[in-house]
């Protein structure tokens, strides 16, 4: 099964990668139907393992191949990631302002909206990242493997987790369906394949955007980490606790990138 997944194409790959990571959120999203109300301090769990994976998935998976690239085509590196950084932390913060001036609703819909809008547009930059990761391995880069793509998208998958219960649940406590609740919360992911089978195809035809790309997925995932991840999972009386378990995570991603890798 293994020499199957690592004999298809780059875009293949990064679609069934992809399509994992969609089914841990709606896997996620299925709470609705067990709980009326998640553990808090699970969730802050998920939230904290999954910010060390994201943040180390950033460096060793991104951002180290991303450097190496720019080097291989004369790029000035530290460019490449002041550009693709910075670029993509402007794109979803300016997302996020325009979206809370758009909306005229009620406050609870509207943090609701605004909390699907966060999660969908964040979720772009994440299939993207699995995507090009997946794409890069053709050109032989440091760091840049089957395995460590893998890695990230397991990692993107278990912070992908309580996103689908951070989705879900306050739908259902507006008063929706548990039904309709699931299905808001799983959708909430259906563009993660779709970035990630569109960044495998635009690392593979333009190589030349390799490194801003991979540079923008780092940038992307380390702006979801320290704007909503890591502020949510702090929210807690155990925030000693939740600050080691980031630790974990991180580590968790250093040993699944040597070992896949």
């Amino acid at each position: 099964m293994i020499n199957f997944f690592y004999g298809l194409n780059p875009a293949m790959q990064a679609l069934i990668a992809c399509t994992f990571t969609f089914l841990v959120t709606a896997f996620g999203s299925s709470s609705v139907f067990l709980f009326k109300k998640f553990n808090k301090t699970l969730l802050d769990a998920f939230l904290s393992i999954s910010a060390g994976v994201m943040i180390a998935a950033s460096f060793f998976s991104l951002i180290n191949p991303a450097i190496d690239m720019a080097e291989k085509l004369n790029l000035i590196p530290i460019i490449v990631l002041i550009v693709g950084i910075l670029g993509s932390t402007i794109f979803l913060y300016l997302g996020d302002k325009l979206f809370e001036k758009k909306i005229k609703i009620s406050k609870d819909k509207k943090r609701i909206s605004l909390l699907i809008f966060s999660i969908i547009l964040h979720n772009i930059p994440e299939g993207m990242a699995i995507g090009v990761a997946f794409g890069s391995v053709i050109y032989g880069l440091d760091g840049a493997t089957i395995g460590a793509a893998i890695s990230l998208a397991i990692g993107i998958g278990i912070q992908n987790f309580p996103e689908g219960s951070a989705i879900s649940l306050p739908i259902l406590g507006s008063g929706s369906s548990k039904w309709k609740a699931f299905i808001i919360g799983s959708l909430s992911a259906i563009v993660e394949p779709i970035a990630g089978v569109i960044g495998a195809i635009l690392v593979l035809k333009v190589n030349i955007i390799l490194p801003y790309l991979l540079a923008f997925a780092a940038g992307a995932m380390l702006y979801v980490v320290v704007e909503e991840i890591i502020p949510e999972s702090q929210n807690t009386e155990k925030k000693d606790l939740m600050a080691f378990i980031t630790i974990i995570g991180f580590t968790i991603m250093m040993i699944l990138d040597v070992a896949l890798g």
